[in-house]
């Protein structure tokens, strides 16, 4: 994406936020059928994913699937202009939060809160962001224009702790953690073979970091889903009660446990989980390249 582009898009997304809620999905289903026939690799990344995790479903349903993400995920982001530009009450009424009670530890134990690759995670992370101050992880974009305006979304209300994923500073992250700061942590990229073991993510062999497991571990952290869902006229964010007998007896059956309860949410909303991701793209030796044409 190109600056003139970003622009334009950028200027969509704003002027769109002054919508109501059907207005922005009725233009997102159309913008979501030009995504998916333009943008061919992301919706070749997409089928083959899809493939991978689904293969006894028949090839109809993956299509279907499929399409659908990309209206979805057009509608994540025209509602970025209410998130960018909206009060906080009015992201509150945009937002819902069921579950928050569970945040709460009488412990006063560090809080990690996974959110998973769906297409609301931006809207429930700002969302949460609007009543408590945060530690995140923040992926800088190649276009500067996005790149600024997603920094502006996320640092809106009580000053979050960005923390970037590339060289990933984790003593920001562990003393954020000690000072009572919940990590809304994405944990489900494929970052690589470092730090990295291969667990399934619907049988499949899928290089998944550790951190999580070793945060718990060090810190004695709770851990919690919270996972957002897209609903028809905005979110919600579900934040489930913390992980009981966790951490288990390994880093491997831990992070193998992560897997499955992110499993457990693409289940119940399979197009709104950001399949469009190179899930797999490390492989164990000798495994073949899924993307390969």
């Amino acid at each position: 994406m190109n600056a003139a582009i970003a622009r334009w898009w950028i200027g969509l997304i704003l002027r769109s936020a002054r919508w109501s809620a059907p207005a922005r999905a009725r233009l997102a289903r159309v913008l979501g059928v030009l995504a998916w026939l333009v943008v061919v690799p992301r919706r070749r990344i997409a089928n083959a994913n899809l493939r991978a995790c689904f293969n006894t479903q028949d090839a109809a349903a993956r299509h279907r699937c499929n399409r659908a993400l990309f209206g979805n995920a057009m509608r994540a982001a025209l509602d970025y202009g209410v998130l960018w530009t909206a009060s906080a009450q009015a992201i509150r009424d945009f937002v819902r939060v069921e579950g928050a009670q569970h945040l709460a530890d009488p412990a006063g134990r560090p809080t990690i809160l996974l959110a998973p690759h769906f297409v609301g995670l931006d809207a429930g992370g700002i969302r949460l962001a609007v009543d408590e101050r945060m530690v995140t992880i923040y992926a800088r974009q190649s276009n500067p224009v996005w790149d600024e305006y997603l920094r502006h979304g996320r640092a809106r209300f009580n000053e979050p702790v960005l923390i970037a994923r590339r060289g990933f500073d984790l003593r920001t992250a562990m003393r954020s953690l000690r000072e009572g700061l919940p990590f809304y942590y994405l944990p489900d990229m494929d970052s690589g073979p470092g730090n990295s073991i291969f667990v399934p993510f619907f049988g499949v062999p899928a290089a998944t970091l550790t951190m999580v497991s070793r945060l718990a571990r060090s810190l004695d952290a709770r851990v919690l889903m919270a996972v957002t869902e897209q609903t028809r006229d905005g979110y919600v964010v579900h934040i489930e009660a913390p992980w009981q007998d966790f951490p288990g007896a390994s880093v491997e059956e831990d992070t193998a446990r992560m897997n499955r309860e992110i499993e457990r949410w693409v289940l119940r909303m399979p197009d709104q989980y950001l399949w469009t991701h190179r899930r797999f793209k490390t492989r164990p030796p000798g495994a073949p390249d899924l993307y390969a044409r």
